[in-house]
């Protein structure tokens, strides 16, 4: 396999590979990779549902969304071009981050894609925290924060009082690297522990302006067989809807991963 880096923050292109003859030397080079990188790209795969989810669980247990999922496979999600005025993703945010133990890793498998546009972007949440003033650091590492499905829940027609909610850190720590990195999203965190919705809002603006920046920033353009898969632990990503209604159809799958710390 050749490997080389996809952007500066992070993020690494593996090619010669074909994801579905993956043993275990393989594997673990791979998992080595996605540890340093964060995010890897593999070009040019020929790959069905059943190899897509097999090569993911080389990370381990696959997670089903609670609220999408193909028939059959229900641990994997067919994503369409429906329409900006209909595209629920428009918002920075890491994957499922209102379960109790969210998705390690999410992994991406391009079917088909327009001609331009379509791009994802993704945010290194690591180098957002080590950016922090030690003062807001402290301030941080004391705070948990709540996080809800109730906005997805709503989208996809059911009531948003009963969505999936959690509590994590505010900092999380990663539980392979030891790293540091900042934990909230705009799409899911609803306030701070102990804090009023009102009085947790200005921070979290703030917090989610900081977590976006372009330097943190790497952006994949997608070609018809790349498969792409990320860290959930510690990365934003965003899926950028600028192509209109030409069609764009992905299909999705997620690992099960540890509880926050």
């Amino acid at each position: 396999m050749h490997v080389e880096r996809l952007a500066a923050p992070l993020g690494a292109i593996v090619s010669g590979l074909d994801v579905a003859k993956t043993n275990e030397a393989t594997w673990s080079r791979l998992d080595e990779l996605f540890i340093e990188h964060q995010v890897l790209v593999f070009p040019d795969q020929e790959i069905g549902p059943d190899e897509q989810l097999a090569f993911a669980s080389w990370w381990g247990p696959l997670m089903r969304h609670p609220y999408a999922g193909m028939e059959g496979r229900p641990e994997l999600i067919e994503l369409k071009n429906l329409g900006k005025a209909r595209d629920h993703n428009q918002h920075w945010h890491s994957d499922m981050t209102y379960e109790a133990a969210p998705p390690k890793l999410t992994m991406l498998y391009a079917r088909e894609v327009p001609l331009l546009g379509g791009d994802t972007a993704f945010s290194s949440q690591e180098l957002v925290y080590e950016d922090l003033s030690d003062g807001l650091r402290t301030t941080l590492d004391g705070l948990r924060a709540v996080h809800t499905a109730a906005a997805v829940a709503e989208a996809h027609g059911q009531d948003g009082a009963d969505a999936p909610q959690a509590v994590h850190p505010v900092i999380r720590t990663h539980d392979q690297t030891g790293r540091r990195s900042l934990y909230v999203t705009a799409m899911f965190t609803q306030q701070f522990v102990g804090w009023t919705a009102a009085e947790s809002a200005p921070l979290l603006a703030h917090l989610w302006a900081r977590s976006t920046r372009p330097e943190y920033q790497a952006r994949h353009r997608w070609s018809v067989g790349d498969l792409v898969m990320w860290d959930n632990r510690c990365l934003q990503h965003f899926a950028v809807h600028d192509h209109g209604d030409e069609p764009r159809t992905m299909h999705r799958c997620q690992v099960v991963g540890p509880i926050p710390t």
